[in-house]
C-alpha cells in the first residue's frame, strides 16, 4: 500500500505545564531530530496561547486538548476546549487531534490536516474494522485507534486493520503488552508512531521515550520488509535483549529488529500459532514459557531434550525449532575459565559441582555440567523442586541449610540472589569459598555481584553473569541470522546499560 512504501516516522509529545518549557522542548526536540511532535494543551496551565507555542516552530506540530475521559488532564467546559481546538486550526497548526464524538463539530479550515482520534483505556474493541469505517465518516486525513491490550493478540488485530486501511492510520495497543505495536507501527503502514520526551514522562500506558525509539530500535529505519525477532516473557520489562540485539543489528547494516513482547502464560500457544503474521523469524524466551513452550516446537536439539526447556525458537516454513543456549554457554565460559586439560576431554570431567538453584538457569547447567563429566550436587530455597530436579538428572541433593557442608570444585550461582537492587546479597557464605574453586554466577547485573567479589578476594577463578549471557546471546545471533555474533560489541552494550563496575 501506498502509507507503506514511506518511511514511518517518530511523533514525540510534549506535556508540560508552562509556554516556555514547551517552546524549549520543541526546539531541542527538532535538534535530536525530531520531525513530529505533539503538544498537549491540556497539560498548559492557565490560559493556552496557542499562536505563541506555534510561532516559529522548529518542526511539524499535532495540537490536542484531551479531557480526562480520554486520558488527558483538561479540566475545564467542553466549550471552552472546543475554542482551543478551533483557534490551534485557526492558527495554522499543521495538524489538530479532535475525538471521533467531536470531529463532526468542528470542520476542516485552512491547511490544517485532520486526526480523528479514539481512546479505550479498557480495551481493544472486538469489531475494529466497524470502528474504523466510522471514523472514516469524518472527514479525517488521518485515523488513530488508541487501545488498551490485554492480550499479545491485539497488536496483530492492530496491525492487520493498520495494514488494510486506504486512509493512513496510526494503531496504538496501550499498555506493555501492547508496546510492540508502537515500535513496529511503521512495518505495518502507520505514518507515524508516539513516544515520550524522556523515559520517566510517558503520558500513556507502554509509551517508550523518544531516545528507545531511536537509539534502541532504530524506529525510523524499520520497514515493511523488516524481519522481526523478539524477546518473551511475562514480565519482560527488565530484559536487556534488546539493547544488545538491536546493537547487533546495526553493526552489520541489518534490516532486522528485536522487540520485547509481554506473552501471558494463557495467551502463549495462540501467540506462537501467529508469531509469523507478525513477521516474527526468532524468539528468546525465559521465564515463564522455557518449558511450556515444547509443546510448540516440532523440532528440538538434544539439549532441549535432555532439560526439557528451551530459550531459543527459530521459525523457517511450517518448522518451529527449539534450542538451548544457556546451557552451551555457560558451559564453554567454564570451561575456558578452567583451561583445556591433557587428553581433550573437558576440564570439567571428574570436578565436583555444587548448583544453587534449580529453576530454568538451574537446569540447564546442571545438566551441561553432567553431560560434561562432573559430579553434580543440587540445591535449592524450595527443596520439593530440587529434589524433583536431581531425581530427573539422576544427581544428588542437599537442602539448602546444608549448602555449605558440599565440597566441590565448581560453585554454580543459578538463583537470582544478588541482583540488582538486592546487590548486598550473596547465597553463599564467603568463608566457606576456596582458592581452588571456581565460582560461577548467572547473575548479570550487577557483573560484580558480592558473590564474584567474595570469590576474587579468596583468589576463586570466576565466570561473570554478562559472560554468560554474552556468550548466549552470540549464539542466539547466530541462529538468528547465521553470523557471530559481536561479542566485544554485545559485552560493551551490556556493561554500558547496567553500568556493569571494572576491575
Amino acid at each position: 500500500m501506498e502509507q507503506q512504501d514511506r518511511r514511518s516516522i517518530i511523533c514525540v509529545s510534549i506535556a508540560r505545564g508552562r509556554h516556555r518549557h514547551v517552546i524549549a522542548e520543541h526546539r531541542y526536540l527538532a535538534e535530536q531530530g525530531a520531525k513530529l511532535v505533539e503538544i498537549r494543551l491540556d497539560y498548559i496551565n492557565g490560559q493556552v496561547n496557542v499562536r505563541r507555542l506555534l510561532a516559529e516552530r522548529p518542526c511539524p506540530a499535532i495540537m490536542t486538548c484531551r479531557r480526562e475521559r480520554d486520558g488527558g488532564r483538561f479540566n475545564g467546559t467542553e466549550q471552552e476546549r472546543q475554542l482551543i481546538l478551533r483557534t490551534a486550526i485557526a492558527e495554522g497548526v499543521d495538524y489538530i487531534d479532535l475525538e471521533e464524538d467531536i470531529a463532526a463539530e468542528i470542520p476542516r479550515f485552512g491547511p490544517t490536516k485532520r486526526i480523528i482520534s479514539y481512546h479505550n483505556f479498557r480495551e481493544t474493541p472486538a469489531d475494529l474494522q466497524a470502528l474504523h469505517d466510522r471514523m472514516s465518516q469524518l472527514d479525517p486525513d488521518i485515523i488513530k485507534i488508541a487501545t488498551l491490550a490485554n492480550h499479545p493478540q491485539d497488536n496483530l488485530r492492530m496491525f492487520r486493520l493498520v495494514s488494510q486501511s486506504r486512509i493512513p492510520t496510526v494503531g496504538i495497543c496501550m499498555g506493555d503488552i501492547g508496546i510492540p505495536s508502537r515500535i513496529l507501527a511503521g512495518k505495518f503502514g502507520s505514518p507515524f508512531t508516539y513516544a515520550a520526551f524522556h523515559a520517566d514522562r510517558a503520558i500513556a500506558p507502554g509509551q517508550l521515550s523518544f531516545e528507545e525509539m531511536k537509539e534502541i530500535y532504530h524506529y525510523e529505519d524499520i520497514r515493511q520488509d523488516t524481519e522481526v525477532f523478539a524477546v518473551i516473557a511475562d514480565p519482560v520489562g527488565h530484559s536487556l535483549s534488546p539493547i544488545i540485539h538491536n546493537a547487533a543489528f546495526q553493526k552489520f547494516g541489518m534490516n532486522k529488529v528485536y522487540i520485547p513482547i509481554r506473552v501471558p502464560r494463557e495467551d502463549l500457544y495462540e501467540f506462537i500459532d501467529q508469531a509469523p503474521q507478525w513477521g516474527i523469524k526468532g524468539l528468546s524466551v525465559t521465564i515463564p514459557h522455557k518449558e511450556a513452550i515444547l509443546a510448540k516446537l516440532t523440532k528440538a536439539d538434544s539439549i532441549v531434550r535432555g532439560i526439557g526447556a528451551a530459550n531459543t525458537v527459530i521459525f523457517d516454513g511450517k518448522e518451529r525449532l527449539g534450542f538451548n543456549t544457556d546451557c552451551r554457554a555457560a558451559i564453554e565460559a567454564i570451561e575456558v575459565a578452567l583451561g583445556t586439560p591433557v587428553g581433550g576431554r573437558s576440564p570439567i570431567h571428574g570436578k565436583q559441582a555444587l548448583v544453587l538453584g534449580a529453576g530454568g538457569a538451574g537446569k540447564a547447567i546442571a545438566f551441561g555440567l553432567i553431560r560434561a563429566g562432573a559430579t553434580v550436587t543440587l540445591t535449592d530455597g524450595d527443596e520439593e523442586k530440587a529434589r524433583l530436579l536431581a531425581e530427573k538428572l539422576d544427581c544428588a541433593f542437599v537442602k539448602w541449610d546444608d549448602r555449605h557442608s558440599v565440597a566441590c570444585d565448581i560453585l554454580a550461582n543459578c538463583t537470582p540472589v544478588g541482583m540488582h537492587p538486592n546487590v548486598d546479597e550473596s547465597p553463599f557464605d564467603a568463608k566457606y569459598l576456596r582458592s581452588h574453586m571456581l565460582v560461577f554466577d548467572a547473575v548479570y547485573n550487577p557483573e560484580n555481584t558480592l558473590l564474584i567479589k567474595d570469590a576474587r578476594a579468596r583468589s576463586c577463578r570466576v565466570v561473570t553473569g554478562v559472560e554468560m549471557f554474552v556468550r548466549q546471546a552470540c549464539m542466539q545471533f547466530k541462529l538468528f541470522t547465521g553470523r557471530d555474533g559481536p561479542a566485544d560489541l554485545m559485552r560493551e552494550v551490556l556493561k554500558r546499560a547496567t553500568s556493569a563496575a571494572k576491575w
